[in-house]
C-alpha cells in the first residue's frame, strides 16, 4: 500500500492551490484564521464562487453535475481549502442532502433541487435531533400524517444548525407507530417558508446564535416531496449519517489549526516550554495518525478494492482532536482565552490594544466543541458500532 501522491496528483494539488489563492476573499480567509464569526454572507460568497466554477459539490459525480473527481483529488481539494484559510463549506446541502436526493429521490427531485445546492443559492438546514431525540434518534416524534397530497407535518426539531438563514430543510419525521420505531420514519423536504414553521434562536453561552428550534404546526408539505418511500426514512438517514460523521473528523481544518496553536505558543512564551511542546507533539502525532487513516480509505477506493468501513472510527478521532487543540489553544492563551465584548468584537476590535489579538475568539470556540463528541451520534454510540461492524465482536 503506497500512500504517497503521484507526480500527477501533485501537479493537480498545485492547480487547486493557485485557483483557491486566486477567488477565495482576503477578508474572508483572515476571518477563518482568526477564528472569527462568518457571516451569512461570508459564507454564501465562498458557497457562489465555488458554484460557478461547479465545485461546490466537488464529491458529486459527472452524472449529476458535479466535476466527477476520485478519492485522491477530492482530499487534495479539502485539503487546499482548508490550509487556504477557506471557510467549511456548510454541509448540509451539498454533502449531505444531496447524496440522499441522488441515490433516492426521483428524477424530477432531482432536477427540481440538485441545481440550487449546486450553485450554492438555496440555503439547506437539517430536521433530525429532537427534544429527548438526539443519539437516539429513532424516538423521534415529529409527526407527519397523510391527508390527500399533502402531510401535515407538527412537532418540534432542535439543535438546528444555522437554521435562521434556512430556505429548505430536510426533515425526518414518523410517519407511522406500528412495529419498531426505526420502521415508522419518513424523509420530507420542507420549504421553510410554509406556513406554520417558525424559527426560534436557541442563545448559547458566548451570547452566539448557531442553533435553533424550528416548530411545525399543521405545517403542509406536498407529498411529492417525500424522498424515497413512506415508513423508510430510516435506511436513507443511515445513509446520510456516514457522510455526516466523515466530514466531521475534517482532519484538514485540524492541520490547519495546529498550526494556528503553534503560532499562539509561540505568541504567549509556552513554545520553549517543553512540557507544552510535549502536548503539541502528541497532537501532531494523532492528526498524522487520523491523515493516515484518511489517506487508508482513498487508496482502497482508487486501487478498486472494498472501502474500508470506518465512518465512525474518523468521527471518534476526529472529533476528540478538535477538542483537544482547543483546550491547548485555551491553556497558551490563559486569562485572554477569556470572552471578550461580543458587540465590541463585531465592531472590529479584536484586542490588539492589549497585544492578544489572537486569543480573542478562543472561550467561545472551546465552548461550541464540547459538542463534537455528541452530534452525529454520540462517541459512546460510535465505538459500539466499531465493534459491531470493525472488530466484529
Amino acid at each position: 500500500m503506497d500512500l504517497s501522491f503521484t507526480a500527477e496528483e501533485t501537479a493537480w494539488r498545485q492547480r487547486i492551490r493557485d485557483w483557491v489563492a486566486t477567488n477565495l476573499p482576503p477578508d474572508i480567509s483572515h476571518k477563518v484564521r482568526h477564528a472569527l464569526q462568518l457571516t451569512r454572507d461570508d459564507h454564501q460568497r465562498w458557497a457562489r464562487i465555488l458554484g460557478a466554477k461547479g465545485w461546490l459539490g466537488w464529491a458529486w459525480p459527472a452524472a449529476f453535475g458535479g466535476p466527477g473527481w476520485n478519492a485522491v483529488q477530492r482530499h487534495l481539494f479539502e485539503e487546499e481549502c482548508a490550509l487556504a484559510g477557506a471557510p467549511r463549506i456548510v454541509p448540509f446541502g451539498p454533502v449531505m442532502v444531496a447524496p440522499v436526493i441522488m441515490a433516492f429521490g426521483t428524477p424530477e427531485q432531482q432536477r427540481r433541487f440538485l441545481p440550487g445546492i449546486a450553485s450554492g443559492e438555496v440555503w439547506w438546514s437539517q430536521g433530525y435531533s429532537e427534544p429527548g431525540s438526539g443519539s437516539d434518534l429513532a424516538s423521534l416524534q415529529c409527526k407527519a400524517e397523510r391527508k390527500g397530497d399533502y402531510y401535515i407535518v407538527n412537532g418540534q426539531k432542535t439543535w438546528t444548525t444555522l437554521g435562521q438563514y434556512g430556505e429548505w430543510i430536510f426533515c425526518l419525521v414518523r410517519t407511522s407507530n406500528q412495529g419498531k420505531p426505526q420502521t415508522g420514519i419518513s424523509f420530507l423536504l420542507i420549504d421553510m417558508k410554509t406556513p406554520g414553521v417558525s424559527v426560534r434562536p436557541i442563545t448559547l453561552l458566548d451570547g452566539g446564535h448557531e442553533v435553533n428550534e424550528v416548530w411545525f404546526d399543521q405545517v403542509e408539505v406536498p407529498a411529492d416531496q417525500l424522498i424515497g418511500e413512506e415508513n423508510k426514512g430510516w435506511t436513507y438517514a443511515k445513509y446520510l449519517l456516514s457522510h455526516e460523521r466523515s466530514n466531521i473528523a475534517d482532519v484538514n481544518r485540524a492541520k490547519r489549526e495546529l498550526e494556528r496553536l503553534k503560532r499562539i505558543a509561540r505568541a504567549e512564551g509556552l513554545w520553549d516550554d517543553p512540557r507544552f511542546r510535549d502536548q503539541i507533539a502528541l497532537l501532531e502525532v494523532d492528526i498524522v495518525a487520523l491523515e493516515m487513516m484518511v489517506l487508508r480509505v482513498l487508496w482502497a477506493e482508487t486501487s478498486g478494492r472494498q472501502p474500508l468501513d470506518v465512518a465512525a472510527l474518523l468521527k471518534i478521532r476526529g472529533s476528540e482532536i478538535q477538542q483537544r487543540y482547543t483546550e491547548l489553544m485555551m491553556l497558551a492563551a490563559g486569562p485572554f482565552a477569556l470572552p471578550f465584548i461580543k458587540e465590541a468584537m463585531a465592531a472590529g476590535w479584536q484586542g490588539d490594544h492589549v497585544g492578544a489579538a489572537h486569543c480573542a475568539p478562543l472561550a467561545a470556540t472551546y465552548f461550541n466543541v464540547r459538542k463534537t463528541t455528541i452530534y452525529g451520534g454520540s462517541n459512546e454510540v460510535q465505538r459500539n458500532i466499531v465493534a459491531q461492524t470493525v472488530l466484529g465482536s
